[in-house]
């Protein structure tokens, strides 16, 4: 694979011109941009670059729309809610966020749902953001239905990522904990298809529930949920959490994120900020820095989120190398 070396700084510039260049707003477009090179720096390369293309089509499409303006309420005084309007997920939970941290300080826990949305990447990308600021964060998002049931072989609920953020005092999250109820993420998948490549065993399944090595079969079937039965009730979990918490539809009625057609998905995420101080007073980090040192201790051992924080310095100050393919599809829709 020809790649290609890019600072930070670049990966956010080349988003940006290219979803405006799609017909996304400012605005709308700084928020995916930012993410985007976050998550390029974390060493996320299948939610990084990769989408911008695939985030344009869907702005042309109709699929999102990257005009929108998300509307933010707060109903009751530990709750905040966003209609991200078809629009993009990150817009949506940035003005959310705005309210959310200093909510969570005034009344110890603080909730935002946010519903009619798009898929919003690296769900630890947004918790992440929280625990930064000091906060516990829990975060949920639901997607378009590729996990069948135990026992069954029709997609019923998606991939549906959960993610834990803790917060440490040096700013950095102590924990990152940022996982799918399948056993590996579907946008690995679908790479694999685009690349022609086969899967490992385990990863997917086919139509009438057996494992499959075929990519393009297993798109066509099922995610094969981890641990079996508690990926599935992972899976439900935060189905409750994303979509009936937040009135958002659920994976089974949702159009799909790739392609064109279907529409907008209008998704859901959820988050749940907590202050530590409120709970656990002066005790917190210290409890969580003995639990991080039962971990790091032992030789070859590592937590949650280690590796993205080694990754994100080295791509600080040494870039990130892109796949040339990408950025020619990226530059072809700048022009």
């Amino acid at each position: 694979m020809q790649t290609r070396t890019l600072s930070l700084a670049e990966i956010e510039d080349i988003s940006l011109r290219a979803l405006t260049a799609a017909g996304t707003t400012k605005a709308n477009a700084q928020a995916l941009a930012v993410a985007t090179a976050a998550t390029e720096a974390d060493g996320i390369a299948s939610h990084g670059l990769a989408y911008i293309p695939i985030y344009c089509s869907h702005v042309t499409c109709g699929k999102v729309d990257g005009q929108a303006t998300p509307v933010l309420a707060q109903p009751s005084p530990g709750v905040l809610t966003v209609d991200a309007a078809t629009g993009f997920a990150h817009p949506a939970i940035d003005i959310g966020f705005d309210q959310l941290e200093p909510l969570a300080r005034s009344q110890g826990v603080a909730a935002l749902s946010i519903k009619n949305s798009y898929n919003c990447g690296v769900l630890g990308y947004h918790t992440n953001r929280l625990a930064r600021s000091g906060l516990l964060a829990i975060g949920f998002t639901n997607a378009p239905a590729s996990i069948a049931p135990s026992g069954g072989a029709k997609p019923v609920v998606g991939t549906n990522p959960i993610s834990i953020a803790v917060p440490n005092q040096d700013g950095e999250p102590a924990i990152l904990i940022d996982q799918s109820a399948s056993t590996i993420a579907k946008s690995e998948v679908m790479k694999h298809a685009r690349e022609g490549k086969p899967i490992p065993v385990g990863w997917a399944l086919d139509s009438d529930g057996n494992p499959t090595t075929d990519a393009d079969v297993g798109l066509a079937g099922s995610m094969a949920p981890s641990g079996g039965y508690k990926g599935v009730g992972i899976s439900l979990l935060v189905e409750i959490m994303a979509a009936a918490m937040s009135g958002a539809t659920l994976g089974r009625d949702a159009a799909p994120f790739s392609g064109t057609a279907g529409g907008p998905p209008r998704t859901g995420q959820f988050f749940l900020a907590i202050d530590p101080a409120a709970t656990a007073g002066d005790g917190f980090a210290s409890t969580v820095a003995r639990l991080v040192d039962g971990i790091h201790s032992q030789e070859g051992a590592r937590l949650p989120g280690d590796g993205r924080k080694s990754h994100r310095l080295r791509a600080q100050s040494e870039g990130v190398a892109v796949n040339v393919a990408t950025l020619d599809k990226i530059e072809a829709i700048i022009g």
